[in-house]
């Protein structure tokens, strides 16, 4: 990036902790502007004041996105203040598991809610602004889960399969409009997902991925040149599937 170029901006959901707040600190190191987007406002302002010393600008927004009749607007409102948004990164999401037999139907829609429905609403905050300047990337974090079966987390890989079609159409759809949309699968990561209550696996998590390995991958594929796009990139432990 040229001295003469404005720095890029960025949305980044999910930004409290893992691999979000990974990547706001990987995105800040190479000097793109970041708005923060989770639940927790008192998390997030840990991590802007984490970025505050890279010299970008930083801003927390406070959104529920399990509120899915909410964010289409709330996101849109971000996309103003924080004009212009350049990447939309769609990490936001929980973890399940449970026999799909077992899976009552509130959980179903609280999973694809958040997994789903939520990323969604948060493309099409952004998506009118990105089609002005007929530029943007969004980057939505899936998970192998969504391309491999895998026993006792079925609503979780539905929802991340979901997410993949969702991208591999909105690329198809927003290609003419210079919209660059990129399904991120990554294999098992080594974050909080695996202390919530609603996750109940015994995993070495010494062997998964780190935030920190997949926040550079996210960067370096959001800072392709525009002629180039990596629709679909599968990121596994070296250990393969854990």
């Amino acid at each position: 990036m040229s001295d003469s170029s404005p720095p890029k901006r960025a949305i980044i959901t999910g930004a409290s902790s893992g691999i979000g707040r990974a990547t706001a600190l990987a995105f800040a190191q190479a000097g793109i502007d970041i708005a923060l987007v989770s639940r927790s406002e008192t998390k997030l302002k840990a991590v802007v004041d984490a970025v505050a010393q890279t010299g970008v600008e930083a801003k927390a927004y406070g959104v529920d996105l399990a509120q899915v009749d909410q964010v289409k607007a709330q996101l849109a409102a971000i996309a103003a203040d924080f004009y212009p948004i350049d990447i939309l990164v769609n990490n936001a999401g929980m973890g399940y598991t449970g026999q799909l037999a077992d899976t009552p139907l509130a959980d179903w829609q609280q999973v694809m809610d958040l997994n789903l429905t939520s990323a969604f609403q948060c493309i099409l905050g952004v998506l009118p602004q990105m089609r002005d300047r007929r530029t943007g990337t969004i980057l939505n974090v899936a998970s192998v889960a969504g391309k491999t079966p895998f026993p006792g987390w079925g609503a979780y890989s539905v929802s991340k399969a979901g997410l993949i079609a969702l991208s591999k159409t909105l690329a198809a759809e927003e290609r003419s409009n210079g919209i660059r949309v990129v399904a991120f699968s990554p294999g098992a990561v080594n974050t909080p997902i695996w202390d919530t209550e609603t996750v109940q696996a015994d995993f070495n998590r010494a062997a998964m991925l780190t935030p920190e390995i997949v926040a550079q991958s996210i960067l370096h594929t959001v800072l392709l040149p525009e002629q180039a796009v990596v629709e679909d990139i599968t990121l596994m432990p070296s250990g393969g599937s854990l």
